[in-house]
């Protein structure tokens, strides 16, 4: 019953306007301090316009819980969704996705939401 409900959100959230703006929607509770937070959102934002992207982007401080309300939404909208992870391994996805790891940033905890498959 809750993925039908996370689905039927996500659907209703897709047909609101995409943002003309670039904005970085975060969930979570992030373990870093301000002035990592602020460089690591500096550095989402710099790769986000370096690639092209202006619009919503998503970020998921990965503190365990479930999220998948969230990654449904972006997903219906075709949003870039990235997860910095917290733990020694980054919380599993929904079925079909998995977590990219994004080597060029250094402290090696940011992912990118990709299809399973599609990961290289």
């Amino acid at each position: 019953m809750k993925k039908y409900i996370n689905l039927a959100t996500a659907l209703i959230a897709s047909l609101k306007p995409k943002s003309k703006i670039p904005i970085i929607d975060s969930y979570g509770e992030s373990m870093l301090t301000q002035d990592e937070q602020q460089a690591l959102m500096e550095w989402l934002f710099g790769s986000l316009m370096g690639a092209g992207y202006i619009g919503k982007a998503h970020l998921i401080w990965d503190d365990g819980k479930d999220r998948e309300r969230e990654i449904f939404t972006a997903l219906m909208r075709n949003e870039p969704i990235f997860l910095y992870r917290q733990g020694a391994r980054p919380t599993p996805t929904v079925e079909g996705y998995v977590w990219r790891l994004i080597g060029e940033h250094p402290s090696l905890r940011v992912y990118q939401l990709v299809v399973e498959g599609e990961e290289d």
